[in-house]
């Protein structure tokens, strides 16, 4: 490393990577060209050095290249990330090197979305996304570290969610009719509507009371795609015995890889044409219309937990991947849990002073709970 005057009167500072290419950069002061070698030998010293010239490539090119590498997402998910990318991503950042993306740059962006009225899950979303298309550039070696981490982001505040009574799906189901099965099957299995729409006949088993949930299918461009449910596994979701009789008429003449549930013209029956035709106006003629298909979801988790059904068995019968994700979208439906805790241990203190106070004996349990002494020499 060294700064050399030039005959223009600039100061030439240049070194050598590892592999021998040479790096150089002009100042007009020979103190500034010494920051500079100073800068590059510590950032070498830290493993933090990254070649300049990688980090050359515009946010736009990158982007691109992040998304084509991303062959585990599902159509739906990548159709989003496309999205976030088009939409809230590359009409700021296309043009811009990646080395020149700051962590300031970036939290000015996030609060011009803000101040767009942009809602707070979609910016936390486009972040997100701009967060792992530098992650991949950390991770490639053309830049130290990822300036998008640590940005404050808006708050989002969770929707209240809906849980209906035994009663209230009964009469949407009748508001529903012919199409009530619908209805009761999504409020008592808790499917997600994408799995529901491609459940075949053969993974319905009446004699287990099972559903087989290996499939899901959601709409990507006007296009039905079938792939894998949400968590990538497949799951056995028990059904209630008032349900097998309806199911199995409905059943009746289906061959084994026909959909249960199909459209009227037998193809994927899509969420919002049914809702369009079926769902809203028995939702608005019982009273309920704010209410979603997928709060007969969460409608399947209240009625469970209702019944005793623990976290974990709530956590199978969705698909959740974990029973943290079950608690954390559910923790409200569990509070009756903790005060059966409490009122357990009320019981089980209330019996131990009772049998005390009968048998008069304290020592034992004073012993029990009074650290010994040790003895010295």
């Amino acid at each position: 490393m060294c700064a050399k005057k030039r005959p223009d009167g600039k100061w030439r500072a240049r070194y050598r990577d590892a592999a021998g290419k040479e790096h150089a950069r002009h100042f007009d002061r020979k103190v500034d060209a010494d920051r500079w070698l100073a800068s590059v030998k510590t950032a070498q010293a830290r493993g933090e050095w990254v070649d300049p010239a990688l980090a050359r490539v515009t946010v736009g090119e990158w982007g691109a290249r992040w998304l084509g590498d991303q062959v585990q997402l599902k159509p739906s998910t990548r159709q989003r990330y496309e999205g976030l990318l088009r939409n809230q991503i590359l009409p700021v950042w296309e043009r811009v090197a990646l080395s020149a993306v700051t962590h300031a740059d970036i939290g000015a962006w996030v609060r011009r979305l803000a101040e767009a009225d942009l809602a707070p899950s979609t910016i936390r979303q486009a972040h997100r996304v701009f967060s792992m298309v530098l992650t991949l550039a950390v991770k490639d070696g053309r830049l130290a570290r990822n300036v998008a981490a640590g940005v404050k982001l808006p708050r989002v505040s969770r929707a209240e969610k809906i849980f209906l009574t035994h009663g209230q799906v009964r009469m949407l189901a009748n508001a529903a009719e012919p199409h009530g099965l619908i209805i009761r099957v999504l409020a008592y299995t808790g499917l997600r509507w994408g799995e529901l729409a491609a459940l075949r006949a053969h993974r319905v088993d009446l004699v287990r009371r099972r559903l087989l949930i290996a499939e899901s299918v959601t709409e990507v461009n006007g296009v039905a795609v079938f792939g894998t449910p949400k968590s990538h596994q497949r799951r056995s979701v028990p059904v209630p015995r008032f349900l097998v009789e309806p199911i199995a008429a409905h059943l009746a003449g289906r061959k084994p890889e026909d959909l249960v549930f199909p459209s009227p013209g037998g193809g994927v029956l899509r969420n919002t044409n049914f809702r369009r035709r079926v769902f809203d106006h028995a939702a608005e003629a019982v009273g309920l219309p704010d209410l979603t298909p997928h709060e007969l979801r969460h409608t399947a988790a209240s009625l469970a937990v209702a019944e005793g059904a623990n976290v974990k068995a709530v956590q199978r019968m969705l698909g959740h991947a974990s029973a943290a994700m079950t608690l954390d979208v559910y923790a409200d439906l569990f509070e009756d849990d903790l005060d059966q805790v409490a009122d357990r241990l009320d019981e089980a203190a209330t019996r131990e002073d009772a049998d005390q106070m009968r048998t008069g004996d304290t020592g034992p349990a004073l012993d029990a709970v009074r650290p010994k002494r040790r003895k010295h020499p």
